[in-house]
């Protein structure tokens, strides 16, 4: 049962499922091959990082409405929120440009170490993009009055914990 019974389940699963598939593309990320290895030929899936950069961004902004639309952001809460908008999408920039150079830099076979190291690198810019976002999520969790906490508190149980 919800912490809070007037949030509508259907809008946290929404959040929750969006924030929860953003975070395992990344975790893909980190142990899918690049595009350019293949084993036994083997064709690996891309998990929906071959979208355009339009659509990236496009999947992007949805999750932000998503999780503006869950939070119950009000007015007065736009100035901290816009922080952990920005955060959201300074991730995901980073984030692409380290597929793209990953794609551009794995012409060659990669190796056990090498794609050890890769996955290291996604693994640090995950943590440190989490932590940006934790920091900015604080401070607008600062500025919620406490019914609007407690609806937070119960988006991101949701997502860490896969139930409602």
């Amino acid at each position: 049962m919800p912490r809070f019974a007037t949030t509508s389940t259907l809008l946290k699963r929404t959040a929750a499922s969006l924030i929860v598939v953003a975070g395992l593309a990344t975790a893909t990320l980190l142990v899918a091959p690049p595009a350019s290895s293949a084993q036994s030929g083997a064709s690996y899936p891309r998990h929906g990082w071959d979208k355009t950069p339009a659509e990236r961004a496009e999947t992007l902004q949805q999750r932000i409405r998503t999780l503006h639309a869950s939070l119950r952001i009000t007015p007065a809460e736009e100035a901290h929120w816009s922080g952990v908008a920005q955060a959201m999408r300074d991730n995901e920039n980073r984030l692409q440009a380290m597929i793209a150079a990953r794609e551009t830099a794995t012409a060659h076979h990669v190796t056990a170490p090498e794609q050890l190291r890769s996955n290291e690198r996604f693994t640090q810019a995950h943590v440190a993009g989490l932590q940006a976002l934790r920091g900015a999520f604080e401070t607008l969790y600062a500025a919620m009055p406490d019914d609007q906490k407690l609806i937070a508190d119960d988006v991101f149980d949701t997502v860490s914990h896969g139930h409602d």
